[in-house]
């Protein structure tokens, strides 16, 4: 039985209202330098106007529910909060500190540690699969070791990033390559090989980008902050990163990976004297608790309150029919390769902005440009690399995903008063702005498509 769809007065624009809503505080927030939170009240605020709008309040309530009912959101509400909890138990130990002296020393600062930072997370997002994963592992080490070295916050963001929309795009056990291989019915392997062709100049005009156009200070009072501070026991920490970094090379889920690093890293902790009980967990009475497990639970819930505004929203576009519409739009103005190509990108960059998740949107248009593409003599391999590259160019750069709120929060948590704001995110990330001009000189010239004869041969 086909599910019907939230309908809304006024057409078109009753639907869109909640996003139009959303965008208006969000660009206000934007303006306004807001920090998380600003951007978590932008949904609120549409989930509560777009009410109005909706010709069945019972229906858009069921739609808010089955946005909150999608597995993507209790994992990357969970992550946020046991990451908050493994980034303060490093973060606290001093090994960030510690760490930035090492590298003081070796004359390994400015932009040379934000070209090595970038080149770190591509390793470790390719490796594992995660993007939201890898910010959680990277960012309480290397965000604040950078700033301490003399780079400017967001750029050091910028590279992790940067780093981890390479990984996401390329790595063979990501969910969005996965994802638009098998909605076009195309080999896995064949899909990383093609897609290199276009991952790899991306990642060395970003790592170029870096190195020449990186802001840098001196950090002398940082520096010599970390000096005094120094404490090479504190170097123990590490292996709370090196835990999580592990399980998830085995494959373990990022729940179990970053439970297991919080449950080492509290272990470790106490057994080497660098954490009592009362600093990890206490209760000193007159209805209060304090400790790292019970500050980083508190200082995330901004993060946490913006997914459960994401994920609403999520839902009500669903059951709106949004994404059809969206889809059907543009799917008129192909006619040929290049007009293909240019429905494709817009298909998937409009609803990975939209939804804010990339595989969400090449799951949902998958079926469309699967029809869209072979319509115009598109291969599978092509429609595959376009839904990717477009995800990680365009999720990536909308300043209210997790690929701006997410990082921003950790800058936040790791170090507050040096907090990166999401909106300053899409201007330093590099790999995807570099994946933008590469998107647009592909379809201009026609970089990396086959032939319609090589295309036909290799869909049969």
């Amino acid at each position: 039985m086909e599910k019907s769809k939230l309908e809304f007065r006024f057409g078109m624009f009753g639907k869109l209202f909640p996003l139009l809503v959303a965008l208006v505080v969000i660009f206000w927030a934007a303006a306004s330098q807001s920090n998380v939170n600003g951007y978590m009240v932008a949904f609120f605020v549409a989930i509560i106007a777009g009410v109005i709008m909706a010709k069945d309040e019972k229906a858009y309530g069921q739609a808010i529910i089955s946005g909150l009912t999608r597995p993507m959101f209790p994992v990357i509400g969970l992550a946020v909060i046991l990451a908050a909890i493994s980034g303060k138990l490093i973060s606290a130990s001093g090994v960030v500190q510690t760490i930035a002296v090492y590298i003081v020393e070796a004359g390994f600062t400015g932009k040379l540690f934000a070209a090595a930072t970038f080149l770190i997370t591509c390793l470790l997002a390719f490796s594992t699969g995660t993007s939201v994963g890898t910010y959680f592992v990277v960012i309480p080490i290397l965000f604040p070791v950078g700033v301490m070295v003399g780079v400017e916050p967001v750029y050091m963001i910028g590279a992790i990033v940067s780093g981890a929309a390479f990984g996401d795009n390329l790595a063979p056990i990501s969910d969005t390559t996965i994802a638009s291989a098998a909605t076009q019915e195309a080999d896995l392997g064949l899909v990383v090989r093609t897609r290199m062709k276009y991952s790899i100049p991306a990642a060395i005009c970003a790592l170029i980008c870096f190195l020449v156009f990186t802001k840098t200070n001196s950090g002398v009072s940082l520096e010599n902050e970390a000096a005094a501070a120094a404490n090479p026991l504190s170097l123990v920490m590490l292996v709370v990163p090196a835990t999580i970094i592990a399980l998830c090379l085995m494959r373990k889920h990022l729940i179990t990976a970053l439970s297991y690093g919080v449950i080492v890293g509290t272990v470790v902790g106490l057994l080497t004297g660098i954490y009592t009980l009362d600093a990890i967990l206490s209760f000193p009475g007159g209805f209060k608790v304090a400790g790292i497990l019970n500050d980083s639970i508190i200082g995330c819930m901004g993060t946490v309150a913006m997914l459960l505004g994401v994920f609403s929203m999520l839902g009500i576009w669903e059951a709106s029919g949004l994404f059809d519409d969206v889809g059907s739009l543009l799917g008129k103005f192909a006619r040929d390769e290049r007009s293909g190509e240019v429905t494709i990108v817009g298909c998937i960059g409009i609803l990975s902005m939209v939804t804010g998740v990339i595989s969400v949107a090449i799951v949902a248009m998958g079926e469309l440009i699967k029809e869209i593409g072979g319509k115009v003599g598109l291969d599978r391999y092509r429609r595959s690399n376009l839904m990717d590259c477009a995800g990680c160019v365009f999720c990536f750069l909308a300043p209210w995903t997790v690929h701006c709120v997410i990082p921003a929060q950790q800058s936040a948590a790791a170090l507050e008063q040096y907090a990166v704001v999401p909106v300053q995110i899409p201007f330093v990330n590099f790999y995807s702005l570099s994946m933008l001009a590469l998107l647009i000189l592909m379809i201009i010239t026609g970089y990396g498509r086959k032939s319609k004869v090589a295309s036909s041969q290799t869909e049969s």
